[in-house]
């Protein structure tokens, strides 16, 4: 992993992030950043639990080249596989019908829907933040994952950090309320 000018990440705090998975967790979400088309881009789904004041990354699921369904499919296996309690999804490229296509594809727990409505950057500096707090753990490698965080911030990178940014919003949903660190969004 080589760091780039104007990363949020660094890499010793990726490297300090490694460790192992709790019996249990308060809460698992899945964060969801769907793509505009089938081509291009790839659908970022990530999967993550809190448990106290500390949040875990449990699973990287993106994938690219999926049809709508392929990728909301996927994204409610996720869902099962990690008993969620939530679906959070971008709704920028295609408003309800993101919700809509879940629903088909048999969405397992509740989905809400978020709007991206300032940069990927400014999203993910106070996530960034909990790395650097050490209250971040990835119970798995998570390669492809990691190279899109360090790539964060970075201006020739903003395009296509789609799991960078599923990870953004299952970490902001999870970490934003409840019991532990407390994201308030202004």
């Amino acid at each position: 992993m080589v760091e780039g000018e104007g990363a949020l990440w660094k890499a010793e705090n990726l490297e300090r992030a490694r460790g192992a998975k709790p019996e249990r967790f308060d809460r698992v979400v899945v964060g969801v950043d769907p793509p505009a088309g089938h081509t291009g881009a790839a659908c970022g789904i990530v999967v993550a639990g809190r448990r106290g004041d500390r949040a875990y990354v449990l699973a990287d699921c993106s994938e690219r080249g999926l049809s709508p369904l392929g990728w909301a499919s996927r994204v409610c296996d996720a869902a099962r596989a990690f008993d969620a309690l939530e679906i959070v999804a971008e709704s920028n490229n295609g408003g309800d019908m993101v919700k809509a296509t879940l629903a088909q594809a048999n969405a397992p727990c509740p989905v809400r829907l978020v709007h991206a409505s300032r940069s990927k950057r400014t999203r993910a500096e106070p996530i960034a933040l909990l790395y650097e707090q050490g209250r971040v753990t990835h119970c798995d490698a998570f390669v492809a994952l990691e190279e899109e965080l360090m790539a964060l911030g970075v201006a020739e990178s903003e395009g296509l950090l789609d799991r960078a940014d599923a990870l953004v919003w299952a970490l902001t949903a999870l970490m934003e309320g409840g019991e532990g660190p407390r994201i308030r969004l202004l």
